[in-house]
């Protein structure tokens, strides 16, 4: 169920393994399981923190796109991956539209 996936996709974030975070969100889309706030956050924190900037930014783009609101964590997570790359233009752009 989403919240023992969402689980799963934290752990992930703990081990380094943001590909594998992607894999289960994916597998949750598949399903047709519910993608909530914290689904999203997390493995958006996920790739963030494992150098996987743009699938960051892919993710947060579906998120801000969605009728769920986007959560601080998912701004600060979007914007710290974009910092961690030296895409300080696409960091501006999230922070423009927390706004």
């Amino acid at each position: 169920d989403t919240i023992t996936l969402n689980s799963a996709i934290s752990a992930c974030e703990s081990c380094d393994e943001w590909e594998k975070a992607v894999q289960l969100f994916s597998m949750m889309a598949q399903r047709e399981l519910e993608l909530d706030l914290a689904t999203c956050s997390a493995v958006i924190s996920c790739c963030e923190k494992g150098g996987g900037w743009e699938k960051a930014l892919q993710f947060f783009g579906v998120t801000a796109q969605s009728k769920m609101q986007c959560s601080t964590m998912a701004f600060s997570a979007a914007i710290s991956a974009c910092e961690k790359s030296g895409e300080w233009q696409k960091a501006l752009q999230v922070l423009s539209m927390m706004a």
